[in-house]
């Protein structure tokens, strides 16, 4: 049973970061290509970033039916740390490599149907800066996941509204320093397509830095907020007279 939810897993990360790397790319042929919109437009860019909205919630939605599909190596691995060892290996061994192929393989497609597309995100500052850019924007995303998963366990729309806002807003603020992506599945697709996945600058800024910040975020989470089982008051036992 645990074999077959496990290659369901698979198979939905792997659809679910094609369809992410597409689903960024259709919404600006939409925006900029079909309606017209230039590029500084404001009304362009609100509409794009109310479609994302949009589009975040369908993939929250499409998480919750697939039952813990994801499309981000941060994101399971903030729950691969909380569990047992072996999830740990399986998400570090097997999910975050299906991930990169999906994103790679929707890239792909991308730049077949669309060659004029262009190149996807791109680090505009030196590596330190670009690299404490996603650091920080990725422990800030994580911390806010976090919270939601303890104070708002059943709540979906609530919970996808406040994390869909965060996450566009992180974005917004990293977008023209590393392209504010918090998803190195989905950069590593465009890095490979320019042969850059290995370079020093991918490696470190993309991979190494949001890794880190992932595994401080959960460290801090759990230093911070104690579990609600350690916060039920103990009752002494007093002795019968």
């Amino acid at each position: 049973m645990a074999a077959v939810r496990g290659r369901r897993l698979l198979v939905s990360d792997f659809l679910m970061s094609f369809m992410w790397v597409w689903s960024s790319v259709l919404i600006k042929i939409f925006v900029y290509k079909i309606l017209d919109y230039g590029s500084h437009d404001m009304k362009g860019e609100i509409l794009r970033y109310g479609i994302s909205i949009v589009n975040m919630f369908f993939f929250a939605f499409l998480a919750k039916a697939t039952k813990g599909g994801a499309y981000n190596p941060l994101t399971v691995l903030s729950s691969a740390i909380s569990g047992n060892f072996s999830n740990f290996l399986f998400t570090v061994g097997a999910r975050i490599p299906v991930q990169v192929l999906g994103s790679i393989y929707g890239v792909r497609l991308i730049l077949a149907a669309f060659p004029e597309i262009g190149r996807g995100p791109r680090l505009n500052v030196d590596i330190t800066r670009g690299a404490l850019t996603e650091g920080f924007l990725t422990f800030g995303i994580v911390i806010i996941s976090q919270g939601l998963s303890r104070k708002l366990p059943g709540s979906f729309f609530m919970k996808t509204w406040i994390s869909s806002v965060s996450k566009l807003t992180l974005h917004m603020l990293g977008s023209d320093l590393t392209g504010g992506c918090m998803n190195p599945a989905s950069v590593m697709g465009w890095a490979f397509t320019r042969g850059e996945h290995i370079s020093k600058e991918h490696l470190i800024v993309y991979w190494l830095a949001p890794m880190e910040a992932t595994l401080a975020a959960v460290w801090a989470f759990r230093v911070v907020v104690r579990p609600e089982n350690d916060k039920t008051p103990k009752v002494k036992s007093g002795k019968s007279e």
